[in-house]
């Protein structure tokens, strides 16, 4: 399976962008979500949707972020609204397999499908 993100870039605070994750070559994902992952900190996950469409936020991005699915559902897309300048870092989407219904977002990530990482600047 490959995942692949668009979208990151630099913004100035208050501004918004749009990334876009998509996978390709698997299926059956019962969980999918954005991370971060800022200069000198522990990666976090920020976002996450099930294979129901019940989603999660972290604190940090409620309000500000959303997640959503495409109509193809190996697709994922995050609407950044508000950036702040502690909102850059190197974001990643993954892809979960698994039993339909196990929690999203898993207790343990190792076994996700990653993407490469999509910078995103926010200057003040």
């Amino acid at each position: 399976v490959q995942v692949v993100e668009s979208g990151g870039g630099s913004v100035q605070a208050g501004g918004s962008l749009r990334l876009s994750c998509a996978a390709s070559g698997g299926g059956g994902f019962f969980c999918m979500g954005w991370f971060r992952q800022a200069p000198g900190k522990e990666r976090e996950g920020i976002a996450y949707m099930d294979n129901n469409g019940a989603t999660k936020y972290a604190d940090s991005v409620k309000g500000r972020f959303t997640i959503s699915q495409d109509n193809d559902k190996n697709s994922l897309s995050l609407q950044m609204n508000s950036l702040r300048p502690n909102d850059a870092a190197v974001y990643y989407c993954a892809f979960f397999p698994g039993r339909f219904g196990s929690p999203c977002p898993p207790p343990r990530t190792y076994f996700g499908y990653w993407g490469q990482g999509t910078r995103v600047n926010v200057s003040s």
